[in-house]
């Protein structure tokens, strides 16, 4: 990660560095790789972001109208919700769903939704031998919001989960061949995986970062005059 402003870098930590926990340490840390990839004005309107963020929390849904969904609507809730197959939604801080997105499992990158009902079914029958562990790819096949800002805000928060699983280690999307879809995940910082006949794949890059990695050299950052 290129930091992109050192001095204000090194004052933030300074601030921070009584923090009294390695999880408050870590997070803070978490915020700064934000602070210095994106733009804001001013570290206030750096933080006001933050907080809204926090309010938002991933609840696993029992039940949804997939007549509302824009994406593939003639997946019915049984097929979503078997073979270890999950329905996210966001909660926003009014208590309502702003957003919802579907996840497969699998060891594979499906191209097709029948490839996606194969790799998912045949992941399910493996994890029995693994101990539920089921498969090390989340395939995200639809995500819609219901208010605006929702869809951005709840792969934000899907990218932040799976970023911290055990067993996870590709956040792939296997989306409709339309420019929307594109923009969408382009936007939110995935990069063209392949495009297929009928679908195209996106992925957002979860492997740790460099500050990341280099998190057991903090102390002596911090210690810095």
């Amino acid at each position: 990660m290129e930091i992109l402003n050192k001095e204000k870098l090194k004052e933030v930590l300074e601030r921070w560095k009584e923090h009294p926990s390695i999880t408050g340490l870590m997070e803070k840390f978490d915020q700064l790789q934000s602070y210095t990839n994106k733009s804001y004005k001013s570290l206030e309107s750096y933080t006001r972001q933050k907080i809204k963020e926090s309010k938002y929390k991933l609840v696993e849904l029992p039940y949804i109208d997939v007549k509302e969904d824009p994406v593939r609507p003639e997946l019915d809730l049984t097929f979503r919700q078997t073979y270890g197959r999950k329905i996210l939604g966001l909660r926003d801080d009014e208590g309502d769903i702003s957003a919802i997105v579907c996840f497969a499992f699998t060891d594979e990158v499906p191209k097709t939704v029948e490839e996606l009902k194969k790799f998912s079914y045949d992941a399910a029958l493996k994890a029995t031998h693994r101990a539920g562990v089921q498969g090390s790819i989340a395939i995200a096949y639809t995500v819609w919001a219901k208010k605006k800002g929702g869809g951005r805000a709840i792969m934000n928060q899907v990218y932040k989960r799976i970023k911290k699983s055990n067993h996870l280690n590709r956040l792939v999307t296997l989306s409709p061949l339309t420019k929307m879809a594109r923009n969408f995940h382009i936007k939110n910082g995935a990069k063209e995986l392949q495009v297929n006949e009928t679908s195209q794949n996106f992925e957002y890059d979860i492997s740790l970062e460099d500050w990341e990695t280099a998190l057991v050299k903090a102390k002596g950052f911090l210690n810095a005059k």
